[in-house]
């Protein structure tokens, strides 16, 4: 009896041993499997082909897409006795900006950047929920100082749409202050040499305000630049095909109609008044868009 029962538990161990080594192996299968599938998946030929030569979607579905909220910031400062009133819808104190944000955030706000728009614009691409995307104009220095930090607090990128004659010169960003942005994730954008309005360029004005102050800012990030913000917000149907030649994928202007044939290429935003609380911002975001 003894005997019997001492086969009876070796048999069933055995078993065991068995059993627990081939329930490992089939899960260890099926982790590889899962992985292969999803690095198979990410270098696949055909996947990276298909994603690059999809067809963007026409005007008209580009324009029934509902649009984005798009904010444009210029200077985080507190307001100064010499400030115009009409100044001062461009220079947002500090402590109204800090409570912008903490809104967005407190509201459940995603930011978006550029890639993923033009995606959603074009293609159809989900964004997710309650998207929204921070744009800034003109290279200013708080920018980097006040505004990055700031955004940081929230897991917030943002947009630097940088003027490139202002580099270096006192209260403005450095080319170091710009690469670092790059570096961490946000995104540079053109915003031409001197801010000169682009309905007055002829000539080497391409050159001078496009081509030459894009170069720059591509040396400086190591990184192509594809999106533009137009000087004033101010655009017309003659700057797109030079835009397009110059290899943008998208452009940027303020509150003013979209064009009809070209969507893309002048994207609304909204200018963040520096009169705003957080609850005009949000008013004006939900109104506006």
């Amino acid at each position: 009896m003894q005997q019997k029962l001492s086969t009876y538990f070796s048999v069933l161990v055995l078993s065991l041993f068995f059993f627990s080594c081939q329930q490992k192996t089939s899960e260890k299968s099926t982790s590889d499997s899962v992985t292969a599938t999803a690095e198979d998946t990410a270098s696949s030929p055909a996947t990276a082909v298909s994603v690059k030569d999809r067809k963007p979607a026409d005007a008209a579905t580009i324009l029934a897409r509902k649009q984005v909220p798009i904010l444009c910031y210029h200077q985080i400062r507190d307001w100064k006795s010499s400030d115009s009133k009409s100044a001062k819808d461009y220079i947002i104190p500090v402590n109204t900006f800090k409570e912008h944000m903490k809104m967005l955030a407190d509201s459940g706000y995603h930011s978006v950047l550029p890639d993923q728009v033009y995606n959603y614009l074009a293609y159809g691409d989900p964004l997710p929920p309650k998207p929204v995307m921070i744009t800034f104009d003109d290279t200013e220095l708080n920018q980097f100082a006040i505004a990055n930090p700031e955004l940081k607090k929230y897991g917030f990128k943002g947009v630097y749409f940088i003027m490139t004659v202002s580099l270096g010169r006192p209260n403005y960003m450095s080319k170091d202050n710009v690469r670092k942005l790059s570096d961490e994730g946000n995104i540079i954008g053109s915003h031409t040499w001197d801010h000169h309005n682009v309905k007055k360029y002829q000539g080497e004005d391409w050159v001078t305000q496009i081509e030459k102050p894009t170069k720059t800012l591509q040396d400086i990030t190591g990184k192509n630049i594809e999106y533009f913000a137009y000087p004033f917000g101010l655009w017309n149907k003659e700057a797109i095909p030079e835009l397009k030649k110059r290899g943008f994928k998208a452009a940027f202007i303020l509150a003013t109609k979209r064009d009809d044939a070209d969507p893309l290429l002048t994207i609304r935003r909204i200018i963040a008044s520096g009169y705003w609380s957080a609850r005009t911002l949000h008013n004006s975001m939900v109104n506006s868009f």
